[in-house]
């Protein structure tokens, strides 16, 4: 059977076809600002140039950047309700604390406070009253609000009390499209409420997303599963992808470096996915990028879920050189490379035709930076590479010599070296995003707080890793194909009951690809 894999970018659209571990054909495309008629030229072409019929097609992954960027760009977001269950405590510190104020300008928050929360052992810190609850509610509805996020003290223990006030808040709401903290976040009562505050306010984008790539299978005469890419490289089903939108803003640089491990072999190493405008470094740990800290920060907001350490850097093909060449970015002429760049008749100097003077790239016409002094070309293409191995040397946490993995449009930018470092680039490596689409697993994640006082640890971790076995099931997963991707075992100072945090992620392949 036959894997798709699609990454919606800015700019372009990258898609690929793979049987098994074989790549049958990948191409480029240009998104469109209506998103349905690119994915399905993208799919078109490459079902086309695999030579596959639609029948054959067992599933379609896409990652997308629509709902990174709709944040980045403070638009298409929808007006948020937000119930905190804290109260006595936490009312010091308000929902939506040091946001950006354009954030949440273009948001328009509506946050209220109630009784509730759990004590990090479990015990009850407050009672929420349903009294309360539906008058929050019904005075959300009178304001229009439609996305509710709620959020409770400690519920990514015990999520009974964020459960009940859902219920009460759609007896007065029925419509509504509610969020809650401890199915997207972890420990931290803010990052964990402004990562649901975050997926609410995408709530409405989601569905549109999510219907107009169905539409383009549609049209595209494919009736094969629909999946999206999260922020660990995994995937989620479309419907799940409508509710928790928030799960896909990094899946793009996380497609890219999957994408690299697959072509390349390597399970470890550090990846630089170099395109139009930016570039992209990460490190790879098992096959999969090494998890970013507790506290990141999406759209200027710190939260708390699943998100990969990434370092970007305002250096891509398209990155504009200054008059002076002793600069090479931040700004790029991005889509119109081909117009704007010196090497294809344009008027720009850009980083690509630093890379074609310098030698070590074979693009468009040598002959229209002719002009450029070879000590000019070559200064500026070692500042190039400077900025790319600074990058590296960022991301690394030893000295220990790691392979250097160069994907995506721009990366024969860098040549065949890095300061002394051979590069590995892979074929197929210009979409090698699409690539870590097609071959997304399925992945189950659980994060409990357990008291060891009689019982055993390895009990405590098995106990832990059952439940996560079980939501990998859930989502898709070939029992057979799963396997413990990392377990974290870290015990809770200054608590009574030996208490610590057990947190344990597996993977395992889509069931529908094994069939």
């Amino acid at each position: 059977m036959i894997r798709i894999g699609i990454d919606v970018g800015g700019t372009n659209t990258d898609a690929v076809a793979m049987r098994g571990h074989e790549v049958l054909h990948g191409l480029k495309t240009a998104t469109t600002a209506d998103v349905v008629s690119g994915v399905a030229q993208a799919l078109a072409g490459v079902m086309a140039g695999a030579r596959t019929a639609c029948a054959d097609v067992a599933a379609v992954m896409i990652g997308t950047t629509q709902f990174t960027n709709a944040l980045a760009e403070r638009r298409r977001l929808a007006p948020v309700g937000v119930i905190r269950l804290g109260l006595p405590a936490t009312a010091s510190m308000p929902p939506a604390t040091a946001w950006p104020d354009d954030l949440k300008a273009a948001l328009q928050l509506h946050w209220r406070l109630a009784q509730g929360g759990f004590e990090f052992d479990g015990r009850a810190l407050g009672r929420p009253r349903p009294g309360q609850i539906r008058a929050f509610a019904q005075e959300f509805a009178q304001l229009g609000v439609q996305d509710i996020a709620i959020s409770g003290v400690f519920s990514f223990i015990d999520d009974a009390q964020e459960r009940e006030a859902a219920e009460w808040v759609r007896e007065q709401l029925p419509q509504a499209r509610i969020t809650l903290s401890s199915q997207i976040g972890r420990m931290g009562l803010l990052e964990r409420e402004n990562a649901a505050i975050l997926n609410a306010s995408l709530g409405l984008l989601g569905l549109e997303v999510v219907s107009a790539f169905e539409q383009a299978l549609r049209a595209s005469g494919i009736q094969a599963p629909l999946y999206l890419t999260q922020n660990d490289g995994t995937l989620m089903d479309a419907a799940q992808a409508a509710r928790f939108p928030v799960l896909t803003v990094a899946s793009g640089p996380t497609n890219s470096m999957r994408g690299a491990a697959f072509l390349s072999g390597h399970r470890n190493a550090i990846v630089a996915d170099i395109g139009g405008t930016t570039t992209d470094v990460g490190m790879l740990q098992a096959g999969f990028p090494r998890q970013a800290g507790i506290a990141v920060e999406v759209g200027g907001v710190r939260t708390n879920f699943r998100m990969p350490d990434v370092y970007s850097l305002g250096l891509g093909g398209g990155s504009i050189v200054s008059p002076d060449h002793a600069r090479i970015g931040p700004h790029s002429v991005g889509y119109r490379i081909r117009q704007d760049a010196l090497v294809f008749g344009g008027n720009t100097l850009t980083a690509t035709d630093i890379a074609v003077a310098a030698g070590v790239a074979e693009l468009g016409d040598r002959a229209r930076i002719a002009h450029l002094a070879p000590d000019t070309a070559r200064s500026c293409h070692a500042l190039l590479q400077q900025m790319v191995a600074d990058a590296v040397d960022r991301m690394r946490t030893s000295a220990q010599p790691l392979p250097v993995i160069v994907v995506g449009g721009g990366g024969v930018l860098l040549g065949t070296h890095l300061q002394g470092m051979a590069l590995t680039r892979p074929p197929h490596a210009d979409v090698a995003n699409a690539v870590g689409a097609a071959m997304a697993q399925v992945s189950g994640e659980s994060d409990r707080v357990l008291h060891l006082a009689g019982m055993r640890r390895e009990d405590a971790i098995a106990q832990v890793r059952e439940q996560a076995w079980a939501r990998a099931v859930q989502a898709g997963a070939d029992p057979a194909s799963i396997s413990v991707l990392d377990i974290e075992d870290v015990p809770l100072p200054y608590s009574s009951g030996n208490a610590t945090r057990i947190r344990v992620r597996v993977v395992g392949d889509l069931k529908e690809c094994m069939q």
